[in-house]
């Protein structure tokens, strides 16, 4: 009988898993899975994104879990986390506490595959350059033993260190609900719309959604193109 599989994203704010995630996401519910994400912050800070200047941080924070249930039902997230660390204050937060809270969240769901920012964060924003750090500290523990796979989002620094991504997925199919997921997030419209466009026509710059494998029971970046996450899992 074939072992039910688990995938953890780890990111900094609501928004991360649909910009970065949201057609993996689908797959892996559209297949029986109920993935799990653990967010550090609840995006509290992002007042230039949409019309929310008038919010003050706790009310943004609020509204932005709020998006993010209606985001999580519409990708099939199983389950979502916040950390509720100051948004665009992570660098700042006792690495020791954090990463034994990421250790608890891993530990409570066991996945065996744990998707998250590289080092670079993907744009050298401070918080998902934290988030990385932390989270992979985290899995290479030793206290994570369900993990047996990192990923990290393909970037830019990724590949000009030589490291290609083993799995692509194409998000056309999926564009429909990428792009309401995206619209659930209203708080933050104007940063989407910069991102995808007006998310009515597909956005064929954004076309994919691209994972090097980093890290795989003990060996780093194992150079190999792969057709699923879960390959190689024993």
């Amino acid at each position: 009988m074939m072992m039910s599989r688990s995938t953890a994203f780890i990111f900094a704010h609501p928004d991360d898993e649909t910009f970065l995630c949201a057609s993996l996401i689908k797959r892996l519910a559209e297949q029986g899975e109920a993935p799990v994400l653990l967010l550090a912050t609840r995006g509290d800070a992002g007042k230039k994104n949409g019309d929310v200047g008038h919010l003050s941080n706790e009310e943004l924070g609020a509204q932005r879990e709020r998006e993010m249930i209606n985001a999580a039902n519409i990708l099939g997230l199983g389950k979502v986390e916040h950390l509720g660390y100051p948004d665009g204050k992570l660098k700042e937060i006792e690495a020791s506490t954090f990463t034994e809270r990421v250790i608890d969240f891993i530990r409570e769901h066991r996945p065996e595959v744990v998707v998250t920012f590289p080092e670079d964060g993907g744009n050298f924003h401070p918080d998902h350059m934290t988030i990385s750090k932390i989270a992979t500290s985290a899995v290479l523990s030793g206290r994570c033993p369900s993990v047996q796979k990192l990923y990290y989002i393909a970037s830019n620094t990724l590949k000009e260190n030589g490291h290609h991504p083993s799995i692509t997925l194409d998000t056309e199919p999926y564009w429909a609900m990428k792009a309401e997921a995206l619209r659930a997030h209203a708080s933050q419209i104007y940063a989407i719309k910069r991102y995808f466009g007006d998310l009515e026509s597909f956005p064929e710059n954004r076309r994919y959604e691209s994972f090097v494998l980093a890290w795989e029971r003990g060996a780093w970046y194992p150079s190999r193109l792969e057709q699923w996450i879960y390959d190689g899992i024993i």
